[in-house]
């Protein structure tokens, strides 16, 4: 017994010190984070996300492209990331192992992993790569990543069932607080949303699979809307 219970402290040991928390929101202002301070601001202990409407067109955001806040602390590869969002309309969600591309007239533009959520009923949970191979997972679904075949982009989507997609929306709380959690692993990503997994994936399209990159915040165009982001806990492992 005494054996058993020393090496579970030692693991424990080896456990912690191969992982290191990371702090990347003061909870005063945006330092450490690059962006549009015109859509981007810190309210009430918040990263904060607004887009104005358009003057012709009310229904729509000034916006001509989707434009991020993007973590300059580091990049990450292996890593959780826990936080805390809320959405008043349009899309929004976290870019991680990301790159970022030439900015364009509203900011920054990235491409990558995003863990997406949104006002609506459909998206929120999903594994989607920005400015690249699209959808990789639905909400609820398992998904295993293969190379598009005979030389194509499109890869090819081994999918399973996983989790109840009506539940899990079921459970987002909308226009208020809820929970999100990233686990990145070398080529396995998972995303819980208020403890549920929303998405099991395995990348086996080594060619175009994002190994380490940016972590970034998202502003999607579309109608004028708000995101606001708190609670960030990143821990990166090895």
């Amino acid at each position: 017994m005494k054996l058993h219970l020393a090496l579970a402290a030692l693991l424990a040991a080896v456990s912690f010190a191969s992982a290191e928390e990371k702090e990347i929101f003061n909870g005063k202002d945006l330092t450490g984070w690059e962006g549009n301070k015109e859509l981007w601001s810190v309210q009430d202990g918040t990263i904060t996300g607004k887009t104005p409407a358009d003057p012709a067109n009310p229904a729509k955001s000034i916006l001509k492209h989707n434009t991020f806040l993007i973590w300059k602390g580091g990049t990450v590869g292996d890593f959780e990331l826990t936080f805390q969002y809320r959405i008043e309309k349009g899309n929004s969600g976290v870019q991680y192992r990301s790159k970022e591309l030439p900015a364009g007239e509203n900011g920054p533009i990235i491409s990558g992993y995003q863990a997406d959520f949104e006002a609506g009923d459909k998206y929120s949970g999903i594994l989607y790569e920005e400015r690249g191979r699209g959808i990789l997972a639905l909400r609820g679904e398992k998904s295993v990543i293969k190379p598009a075949a005979d030389g194509g982009k499109k890869p090819v989507l081994e999918k399973s069932p996983l989790s109840d997609s009506a539940a899990i929306q079921a459970s987002i709380k909308k226009e208020d607080w809820n929970e999100y959690r990233i686990v990145a692993k070398g080529n396995h990503v998972q995303h819980f949303i208020n403890g549920m997994q929303t998405v099991d994936v395995t990348d086996e399209d080594a060619a175009n699979a994002p190994k380490e990159g940016l972590l970034a915040l998202q502003i999607h165009a579309g109608p004028p809307m708000v995101v606001q982001f708190k609670n960030f806990k990143l821990v990166e492992t090895k």
